[in-house]
């Protein structure tokens, strides 16, 4: 029999603030450490908030474009990713509000699998509709500019 996984659902997360720049959270089972570096105030113990932000756009295309691939059948392989942001840092400095942190991100994405670059575009295209972080990173303003590629 057949698991229905439910299609909404509440998220509940807990954390705390160890110092003025590291945080633990648990996740999922898991302790995360988000902290700053050292030139920062921090102790370098995880990565800053900014960076947990994007880094989980490519943990999120990662995921969802298996999934992609699987559900059409295409053989991608591992993924390879290189990313740039573009990053307004004036908010954080706190010099003024910014609508748009995150102005632009260039995300690369090579797939070591056996498809044709044709079935890898699609396995794109359709990360494109269900990636929950490109999607919100799309609706806050932010450039993407995602490209998949064969390796």
């Amino acid at each position: 029999m057949a698991i229905r996984q439910k299609t909404k659902m509440t998220i509940k997360l807990a954390g705390k603030g160890t110092s003025h720049s590291r945080s633990e959270l648990d996740i999922d089972g898991n302790t995360v450490v988000i902290d700053e570096p050292v030139a920062r105030g921090g102790t370098n113990e995880g990565p800053s908030p900014t960076a947990t932000a994007y880094a989980a756009l490519i943990g999120c295309t990662n995921v969802i474009g298996h999934k992609c691939a699987h559900k059409l059948g295409v053989d991608i392989g591992n993924l390879d990713f290189a990313m740039e942001v573009d990053f307004d840092r004036r908010g954080v400095l706190l010099v003024e509000e910014v609508d748009v942190p995150f102005t632009a991100i260039r995300l690369d994405v090579a797939s070591h699998g056996p498809c044709t670059d044709e079935d890898l575009q699609k396995v794109a295209q359709e990360t494109a509709k269900f990636c929950a972080i490109s999607k919100m990173f799309e609706k806050a303003g932010t450039e993407l500019h995602i490209t998949w590629r064969k390796a």
